[in-house]
């Protein structure tokens, strides 16, 4: 089978992303590291040539926190990203930044309810 988490050509560009992260995948990070879900969950993974904002590899559950640039500018990227990580069996849960900013607590309850 060939490999396609964290393939080395994508390192350089998950450490600039993990540097430069927005504050609103900061602030869930701190909630959801060092398995504080009862699960390991990665930030700034690579599957394929995608690079995905969290990952838990047990569930197989990929979560994204996205901002208004994913409104009108990455529609499209992002659906065919989407079909693609489904079509190899990961589970998706996308999050705007209000959701995070309005109801953090509604957002670790839907990735935990996920994650039982």
């Amino acid at each position: 089978m060939r490999k396609i988490h964290n393939l080395e050509n994508r390192k350089t560009i998950r450490r600039k992303l993990r540097n430069s992260s927005t504050p609103h995948e900061v602030i869930l990070w701190s909630r959801i590291r060092r398995g504080r879900l009862g699960y390991k969950l990665r930030r700034q993974h690579s599957i394929g040539k995608y690079i995905v904002d969290f990952y838990c590899p047990k569930k197989k559950l990929i979560i994204e926190v996205d901002g208004s640039q994913h409104i009108e500018q990455q529609r499209e990227y992002d659906k065919q990203r989407d079909e693609y990580l489904k079509n190899l069996g990961f589970t998706m849960l996308r999050f705007w930044d209000n959701d995070i900013d309005n109801n953090l607590d509604g957002v670790l309850m839907k990735i935990s309810e996920y994650l039982k």
